[in-house]
């Protein structure tokens, strides 16, 4: 499995962001640009809170598992993966919802004097703020769940013994 790369979550807003701005201006020439729905922040701090909760409870479970912990649950690795699964596809959908709010929310902008615009443009930002936690948790998430480097998968030779010397090479 490939690790989030910021770079495209990155993209992946811009490029929405840019063309919701463009959507919206096209809408308007044809009638009213929608408001923004006020369940839309919350719904994307349930998903931050569920995907923060999980990575922090792995993490507890993890460093009881590793200290030896009586006791210990540990975290089985199916489930680790399909959270981790659920936390990247959570994290490339809320930086295309973070790049269609941004873009609404400076479409908006210069309505700033009519207040249902002006509560579109406040709900715009919360969602905007709500999409980065998502993608902060996700990011949390997926470094609690990573495995520890695998040396042969690096190139180190497999057998660290005592007459190793890696400053003289054998021919």
């Amino acid at each position: 499995m490939k690790p989030l790369r910021l770079s495209t979550l990155v993209a992946t807003a811009a490029v929405t962001g840019l063309l919701s701005w463009g959507a919206f201006g096209l809408w308007r020439s044809y009638g009213t640009v929608p408001g923004v729905p006020p369940a839309a922040p919350i719904v994307l701090l349930l998903i931050a809170a569920a995907l923060g909760a999980t990575a922090i409870t792995f993490r507890n479970r993890l460093r009881e598992q590793r200290d030896r912990v009586p006791g210990a649950r540990g975290v089985n690795p199916l489930v680790a993966a399909r959270a981790v699964v659920f936390g990247q596809a959570s994290a490339l959908v809320s930086s295309a919802v973070l790049g269609v709010y941004a873009g609404l929310g400076t479409f908006l902008l210069p309505d700033w004097s009519v207040s249902t615009r002006r509560g579109d443009i406040y709900l715009s930002g919360l969602s905007v703020l709500a999409a980065v936690a998502v993608i902060a948790a996700a990011f949390l998430l997926e470094r609690i769940c990573r495995l520890p480097e695998d040396p042969e998968a690096l190139g180190a030779p497999a057998d660290e013994g005592p007459d190793t010397d890696h400053h003289h090479p054998h021919f």
